[in-house]
C-alpha cells in the first residue's frame, strides 16, 4: 500500500473499534438515573435539564474513547400527565459503521427520552 503523501490525511474507511447500542444504552441509563432519580417535572427548569442531560451523556460517550466518532444527543423531557406520546426520526448514515440508542426515564412527574447517535468520520 502507498503512504499518503506528508501532511495529507489518510482515508480511514473502516473503524478499528465502534461504539454498539449495548454501552450507548448503559451510558444514556446511568446519566438518567443520575439527573432524574429524584426530579419532578417543572417547565421553567425543563431546558436546562434536557441540555444538562445531553451534555453529560455525550461527554460519557466521548470518554469511552472511540475514535473518529462524533455524537448528536437529542433529549426530550415533558409532563407525565398520563397520556400518549409518539416519537420517531430518519437518519441517512452508514449501517456498517453509524448506530443508535435511546433511553426512557419516567416517574409520576415527567418523562425524558434520551436518542444518542454515533457517526463515524471518514
Amino acid at each position: 500500500m502507498v503512504a499518503p503523501p506528508e501532511g495529507s490525511r489518510a482515508l480511514q474507511l473502516n473503524p478499528k473499534a465502534k461504539p454498539t447500542t449495548t454501552k450507548m444504552k448503559q451510558v444514556i441509563g446511568q446519566v438518567l438515573a443520575e439527573k432524574l432519580d429524584n426530579a419532578s417535572y417543572q417547565s421553567d427548569r425543563a431546558a436546562a435539564l434536557t441540555k444538562e442531560i445531553a451534555d453529560a451523556v455525550k461527554m460519557r460517550l466521548k470518554e469511552c474513547n472511540f475514535p473518529r466518532f462524533k455524537y448528536v444527543v437529542q433529549v426530550v423531557i415533558g409532563e407525565q400527565r398520563g397520556e400518549g406520546v409518539r416519537m420517531g426520526c430518519r437518519c441517512f448514515w452508514d449501517a456498517e459503521t453509524d448506530c443508535y440508542a435511546s433511553e426512557t426515564f419516567s416517574n409520576d412527574s415527567l418523562f425524558c427520552v434520551t436518542t444518542a447517535y454515533s457517526v463515524y468520520l471518514y
